[in-house]
Formats: structure tokens, sequence, C-alpha cells
């Protein structure tokens, strides 16, 4: 365990957010690798992953229940200094990841398909889509154990053993993804699903790790099989922080289907388009998530501790860090968003819809990273509902005007792009003002307690 409860705010934020930015970028290499493959097959098969990747927001909506969760009570019982209540958490939390890995796997074969070909542009899409996901569904249902054991770490204030890992499953991912979708020195090539069974190796492979770690050389929590035995009140407590921000990434999840499926009208390489420009977006966001995933164990344990003073400073440092890094990255994709588009397509038409969605929805960036923060700082507090609220009213505001601007025949892509930089500064607004109010009332000056 690493106590936050002492020493300086800002180098304990850039230690963690470092290690944890590193391992974030690995994990959305995962993605990109997989997408410059693919992307060599045509538009169809770049527009069908896109559209079965949607479904990774949904599978992170299940994660982050389980891994927020697990975080914050863990960074709780650090603060105070509560050995046994935090691997009770751990071990809880365990038994949750086994159990939605199994409900992931049967939930996912019987209704992937559906679901890909609802909001396909075409059939080719939605075969592409289809073949890619029942591939990576494997990858998906491990995601619940990889997720829960990094929590873990993350909540004791160790972020680096995580981040190995990470590079490691991506190195591996990189030397599969070759010989699977394209049959390099096999001569037999998979295609869209050989991405998705890269994928799936390779996650195996990382828990798998990350088992051996807890196993063998983490001393603060472990696996215990006294613990690991069904516990109902301390599964109310994970769930209690953790639904949430599951609730968040299931809205985030309806949010990119309702995009795709006012794309489609435009057609494969619009959806295609899209689809590179959301990953290379979300590669772009990593700064700015580290911070938050930073602060959330940094505020936690000072909060188990009593320190509202500490907890204050982590909010002014995370906020100027962060919105420093958007800016700049703002700056980067108002001059040159091509350059950024150039490993994964040479198609004009996708290219076109990528650069525009990208030299448009950059001007949100320093309000998605003020969101992120106040998440991280909510789960931090142990009370994560505002931010669910903040992402409820971001999907309202965009949902209505985005159904009406389509039943109009001027409708073009432009329009919806800008109406998302306009209501991702409004979930900003409103998400800083549900954080002054729950540090207002949530703070106090003694240690947070073991129920709550």
């Amino acid at each position: 365990m690493r106590d936050l409860t002492q020493g300086s705010i800002p180098r304990h934020l850039l230690a963690l957010a470092l290690p944890i930015a590193v391992g974030m970028l690995f994990q959305m290499l995962y993605f990109l690798i997989d997408l410059y493959f693919v992307a060599r097959l045509g538009d169809a098969a770049v527009a069908g992953v896109g559209a079965a990747g949607n479904l990774q927001f949904l599978a992170m909506a299940l994660t982050q229940v389980l891994g927020v969760g697990t975080m914050a009570l863990i960074a709780h019982a650090c603060g105070r200094k509560d050995a046994e209540d935090a691997n009770r958490v751990f071990n809880q939390g365990v038994l949750l990841a086994l159990a939605c890995t199994a409900l992931t796997l049967v939930g996912g074969y019987a209704g992937a398909a559906a679901y890909v070909r609802a909001i396909a542009a075409d059939a080719a899409t939605a075969q592409n889509g289809v073949a890619y996901l029942h591939a990576y569904l494997p990858g998906l249902a491990l995601q619940f154990a990889s997720v829960t054991l990094g929590s873990a770490l993350r909540g004791t204030g160790i972020a680096r053993p995580a981040m190995l890992v990470q590079v490691a499953t991506v190195l591996l991912n990189a030397l599969l993804a070759p010989v699977l979708i394209a049959g390099w020195l096999t001569g037999h090539a998979f295609g869209v699903a050989g991405a998705g069974w890269a994928s799936s190796l390779s996650i195996a492979a990382g828990v798998a790790l990350m088992v051996v770690y807890f196993a063998r050389l983490e001393k603060f929590v472990g696996f215990d099989r006294r613990l690991l035995r069904v516990h109902l009140p301390t599964w109310g407590r994970i769930l209690r922080i953790g639904l949430p921000p599951g609730g968040e990434f299931a809205l985030m999840f309806v949010y990119v289907g309702l995009v795709y499926w006012l794309v489609r009208g435009f057609g494969a390489e619009a959806q295609a388009g899209y689809g590179i420009g959301m990953r290379v977006m979300q590669a772009i966001f990593l700064p700015a998530m580290a911070i938050a995933f930073a602060a959330a164990p940094l505020a936690g344990q000072n909060a188990g501790a009593g320190r509202p003073d500490r907890v204050r400073e982590t909010r002014r440092q995370a906020l100027s860090i962060g919105s420093a890094l958007m800016l700049a990255l703002t700056l980067l994709c108002q001059w040159r968003p091509e350059w950024l588009l150039r490993p994964f397509t040479d198609a004009p038409d996708v290219v076109a819809v990528a650069a525009e969605f990208l030299g448009i929805v950059s001007w949100n960036f320093v309000a998605s990273g003020v969101v992120f923060t106040c998440s991280g700082l909510f789960q931090a507090l142990g009370d994560t509902r505002p931010a669910l609220y903040g992402s409820a009213s971001r999907l309202l505001t965009f949902a209505v005007p985005a159904l009406y601007l389509a039943s109009l025949p001027t409708f073009a892509l432009r329009q919806l792009w800008l109406l998302s930089v306009a209501t991702t500064w409004l979930q900003a607004a409103f998400s800083l003002a549900l954080l002054r109010r729950a540090l207002r009332t949530r703070l106090t000056a003694a240690p947070l307690p073991a129920a709550a």
C-alpha cells in the first residue's frame, strides 16, 4: 500500500497518473492496432468493427460498477489503515467479477448479432461486425476480472503493476493481430474475426499475469479462501458506489449507438469515418482520464482519513493539470487533424468525415476533462450519483435536438458535432456545480466509516 494521506498532492497525482496513462494508452492500442489491420479489409470491415465496438461502452459500464466500487472502498479502507475491510472488499469484488463474466458470455452470444444488424448501414457491415464481436466476446467478459484487479491496486495507491501488464498484453496483441487478421506466417487469414481473437487472447494473458501478481507479490490485499464466499452486505456497498458510474457508461453506449443510427443514412463511409474519429478521440482523452483516475484514489484515501483540506487541493490540482493538457490537445486537432487519421485510412470520404468530426468536437476537450475529473472526485467521496445525473443531462440535451435535426431535409453531420460540443460544455458546468455541493455536504474532519 502507498500512503497518499501525506506528502505533496501534485507529486502523488502525477506519480499515479503517469503509469495509469501509459496503461490506458496501451489498452487503447488494442483497438488502434486492430483498426490498422482491419482498415486494409475495406470500409465495410471498418464500419462493422466500429459498430460492434460500441458494445465496449456497455461492457465498460458493467466493469465500472465493480471497478469504481472496489477502488473507492479500498481507498477509504487504506485511509483508515483498515486491512481487514480492504481484503473483504477485494475478495467480494473478485466474486462479482466471476459472476459478471459468465453473464456477459451468455448474454453476448445470445443478442450480439441482433444488435449489430440493427445499427449497421448495410449487410456487409453487419456481417463484419458480428464476426468481430463473436470473437471479441471472451475478451469483453474477462474485462471484469482485469478491471477489478487493477482497480483494487489503484485503491491502495499502486498503479505500476497494472501498467506493466497492459504493456505486455498490447505487445502480445500486436504480434497476434497480423497473424490472425492478415494470415502473416500462417497463410490463413481470419479477417475481422482475427482482430477479435487477438484481443481476447491478449486480455486472457493479462488477467493471468494479474492473478499471479496478487498471489505472489501483493501484501496488503490478496486472495483469501475464507473471504471468497458471498457476503451480500459488501456486495451492496460495492454496488451502491459502482452502479451510478456504470450508468454513466451505459448512457455513453446509448449516445454512441444513437449517433451511429443517425449517421447510417450517410452510408458506410460516414460510419467508418465516425468510428475512426471516435477511436482517435478516445486516445486523445487519455491524459485527462489518467488525471481523473489518479485523483480518485488520492482524494479517496484522504476522505477516508478525514483530511478534507487535501481532498479540496486534489480537486484544484486535478482540474488545473487536466484542463491544460486538454487545451494543448485541442490546438493539435485544430492544426492538423488529418495527421492523426493517416495510419488508419487513406479513403478520401472516410478521412473527410473523421477530420471534420475531430476538428469540431475538439472544442469540447477541456469540458470533457472537467467532466472526467468531477467524476473521479465523486468516486472518492463515495457518492457517484451526481456524475450519473450529469451524464443523463448530456444525453437528454443531445438526443432531443439531434432527432429533430435528423428529421429536417437540411440535416448534415456537422450539426451533430456542433450539438455535441454545446451539450458537453453544459454537462461540465452542471458537474462542477454538483461537485461544489458534494464537497460542502460530504467532507468532514472524521474518517469515513467502514460501512456506508
